[in-house]
């Protein structure tokens, strides 16, 4: 997933999520000795390439060169190359002999897993959410992304839709309460950023629609509709999502 700050919010939202237009990830930070150690660069790094290969600057199957990328994000290989071996990890790019790293290939089983794992863990997610709920925790923050996700709709705002999309299935998993889960699901946000990217195939209205009723189930404290409304929702993104990218991935 994409940087995700767990207290909070995703910073690749980059605007505020009720406001119009976005902006990058991260900025690229340069090595001038402010005590910024090679760790905190090589996890700007990372957030700067997976957001180009998440909006399709770097494409499927082109080659990530550590030199250039030292050179356009103004740091030494070092960071590049621990930014990799990250991405690699979290299942973005894929290493080969002679060849070097390369953004992966999805495939339409990459495309079914992911909607198998989110299938376990969302819906996990907004039952815990709204257990805790009605225990007493704060939904504050899951109500403002709501109302932005319906503002950001209304107004035609289609990169913001998915932008605040991903947020708001990111902040029911904070809201969860549950620190392995959270860790668990940063990659996963990422994958559903760069797939949707490629093919959604789903009107916005219907999304709203369905958004609106998980997060006022969450909002009322009510476990089990959560678990139910979470469920269908990306259930029934799946094939529409299938379907739009059967003619450009393979199997």
């Amino acid at each position: 997933m994409l940087g995700w700050n767990a207290d909070r919010r995703l910073p690749a939202m980059g605007a505020h999520a009720g406001m119009k237009g976005s902006s990058t990830v991260a900025e690229a930070v340069p090595e001038t000795g402010n005590g910024r150690d090679d760790e905190a660069r090589a996890d700007n790094v990372y957030q700067l390439v997976l957001e180009g290969i998440v909006t399709g600057k770097y494409a499927q199957g082109m080659r990530l060169r550590e030199r250039e990328l030292s050179e356009v994000y103004n740091v030494s290989r070092i960071p590049v190359r621990e930014a990799i071996q990250r991405l690699e990890q979290d299942g973005f790019v894929a290493t080969f002999p002679r060849r070097g790293a390369v953004v992966r290939q999805l495939t339409l089983t990459d495309v079914n897993e992911l909607f198998d794992v989110r299938l376990c863990l969302e819906t996990f997610a907004a039952r815990m959410a709204a257990t805790r709920v009605a225990e007493g925790s704060d939904g504050g923050r899951l109500a403002e992304l709501m109302e932005a996700s319906k503002a950001a709709i209304d107004d035609e705002r289609t990169e913001d839709v998915a932008l605040i999309s991903a947020e708001l299935h990111a902040e029911i998993v904070r809201l969860s309460g549950n620190r392995l889960l959270i860790e668990s699901v940063k990659p996963l946000f990422g994958r559903m950023r760069w797939i949707f990217g490629l093919a959604h195939n789903r009107s916005n209205e219907l999304q709203r629609d369905e958004h609106t009723e998980l997060c006022n189930a969450i909002l009322k404290g009510r476990p089990d509709l959560a678990y139910s409304l979470a469920y269908s929702h990306i259930e029934l993104g799946r094939e529409p999502v299938l379907n739009g990218l059967a003619e450009t991935l393979e199997p």
